[in-house]
C-alpha cells in the first residue's frame, strides 16, 4: 500500500501536524507514504513542496479579482498531478485544499479518471459551500440547498459573487468519486449529512494531541508575572478576533475584579491596542512545552469561540489538568463532559461569567477528571483509526 496526503502545510499548523503524525505512523508500519504540500517550509523528509509561496500569493490575488476561489492554480496543479503520477499511490488522503493550492476541476477530474481511492478530512465546511470554511457564526443555511448571494463574499472576492457557480461546480466535481469523508467532530458529520455530499460514507475521527507534551507541568510562570494569588482565566488562540471571542474577554475584564487575571496567548501588537490594561497579553510561545506550562498555571480555559470544528486548545487544557468553559459552538462542546467543564449558550456572556465565578468559588472539577478525559484524545490512538481505514480499503 502506498499513501499520499495533500495539504496546505507539512508539520506546521494544526493540519500540518496531523499530516506528519499520520505519516510517521504509516512509516512505523512499513507503509510508503508522502505529504504533498504547498505553503511554507518543512524539513520533514517525506514532505514534497509542489508550489512556490510567490505563486500562491499570485493565485490568491487572482482569486480575489475573479471570484473563482478554488479554481485557479493551473500550473501548480499540473505539478501536483505529475508527482501523483510518479508516486502512483493506492490512497490519496486530502486535507485542506483551500489556500489557493490547487485547481479543483483539474485535480478531481484526475482522481476520477485514475479511479484513485480518496479519503478527505473536512477540517472545516469549505467542501460543501460556495466560499465559506465556516458559516455557523452568521447562521447561514443556504449551503443545504444552493449557495447564492453570499453574505461573506467580500472575504473571498472583491468584485463578483460567484457562490452559486462555485457551489454547483463542487457539487458536480465531487460526484462519482471513490470517496470516504472523515470529520473531526460529530457536528461536522451531521452537517455533511445535510449537504450534497450526504450519499458518501462518513467516518468521525477526532483530532488528537501529544500527551507527552501536554501534561501538568511545573513552572515559575505565576511568579514571573507576580500573579501567584490570582484566579487565572486563560484564553488561547492564534488569530484573535470576533470569531475567537476577543470581545468576550474584553467584556469579562470589565466585569471581574482584581482577584482574577485574564491571560490571552497568541496575541500581537494589533490585538494589544484593543485590550484593557488588566488583560495580560502573551505573544507566540517559544514551544509547546512553554504553552503547556501556561495551561498548567491557569485555573480555567475559557473558549468563547463562535466558529470552530474541534478546537485543539480544549484538549490541550484538559491534558494539563484544567477545566474548560466554552460556548456551544461547532464541535467545541463535544470535547468536554460534565466532569471537566461547562457549556454555555453562544453569546451568553452572563452565563460564561457565572461559570468563571462558580469555578473560583467551588472546586467542582478535579485535575484527575480532566486528565482522564484528555486520554480520549491521545493522538497515537486517534491516528491509528486512519490506519484501520486505510487497511480496510486495501
Amino acid at each position: 500500500m502506498k499513501v499520499v496526503q495533500i495539504n496546505v502545510t507539512c508539520g506546521n499548523g494544526s493540519t500540518g501536524k496531523i499530516c506528519v503524525a499520520v505519516s510517521k505512523l504509516l512509516s512505523e508500519n512499513g507503509i510508503e507514504n508522502y505529504i504533498l504540500y504547498s505553503n511554507g517550509k518543512s524539513d520533514y523528509s517525506l514532505g514534497i513542496k509542489y508550489q512556490s509561496d510567490r505563486y500562491r500569493k499570485i493565485q490568491g490575488l487572482w482569486s480575489r479579482v475573479l471570484g473563482n476561489y478554488g479554481f485557479n492554480a493551473w500550473l501548480s496543479t499540473r505539478k501536483l498531478i505529475k508527482h501523483l503520477k510518479r508516486i502512483k499511490p493506492d490512497i490519496v488522503h486530502l486535507h485542506n485544499l483551500h489556500s489557493h493550492n490547487g485547481n479543483l476541476s483539474r485535480l478531481f477530474s484526475f482522481f476520477r479518471k485514475e479511479k484513485i481511492k480518496l479519503f478527505w478530512t473536512f477540517h472545516d465546511c469549505w467542501a460543501f459551500t460556495g466560499y465559506c470554511p465556516h458559516f455557523d457564526r452568521i447562521g447561514c443555511t443556504k449551503w443545504q440547498s444552493e449557495c447564492h448571494d453570499c453574505s461573506q463574499r467580500k472575504r473571498f472576492s472583491w468584485f463578483f459573487d460567484r457562490s452559486r457557480c462555485l457551489y454547483q461546480k463542487k457539487k458536480l466535481l465531487f460526484n462519482n468519486q471513490d470517496l470516504t469523508i472523515v470529520t473531526p467532530s460529530q457536528w461536522v458529520a451531521d452537517l455533511v449529512k445535510n449537504s450534497f455530499l450526504k450519499h458518501y460514507p462518513i467516518q468521525v475521527i477526532n483530532n488528537g494531541i501529544n500527551l507527552s507534551v501536554f501534561q501538568p507541568r511545573e513552572s515559575d510562570f505565576r511568579k514571573k508575572y507576580r500573579i501567584e494569588d490570582k484566579f487565572i482565566v486563560l484564553g488561547v488562540a492564534f488569530n484573535w478576533g470576533y470569531s475567537k471571542g476577543l470581545d468576550v474577554f474584553i467584556e469579562l475584564a470589565n466585569r471581574l475584579d482584581s482577584s482574577y487575571q485574564i491571560i490571552l496567548v497568541g496575541t500581537n501588537e494589533q490585538t494589544d491596542k484593543l485590550l484593557p490594561e488588566n488583560i495580560l497579553s502573551i505573544y507566540k510561545t517559544q514551544n509547546q512545552i512553554e504553552l503547556a506550562q501556561i495551561y498548567s498555571a491557569a485555573n480555567v480555559l475559557v473558549n468563547p469561540t463562535r466558529e470552530d470544528t474541534f478546537p485543539t486548545v480544549n484538549m490541550e487544557a484538559l491534558a494539563c489538568g484544567i477545566p474548560v468553559i466554552t460556548f456551544r459552538t461547532g464541535g467545541s462542546p463535544e470535547i468536554i463532559d460534565e466532569h471537566c467543564g461547562l457549556i454555555v449558550e453562544k453569546e451568553d456572556i452572563d452565563g460564561l461569567e457565572k461559570g468563571v465565578r462558580l469555578l473560583k468559588a467551588e472546586c467542582i472539577f478535579s485535575k484527575a477528571d480532566c486528565l482522564q478525559r484528555a486520554q480520549k484524545y491521545n493522538e497515537n490512538e486517534k491516528f491509528k483509526e486512519y490506519m484501520r481505514l486505510y487497511e480496510e480499503e486495501n
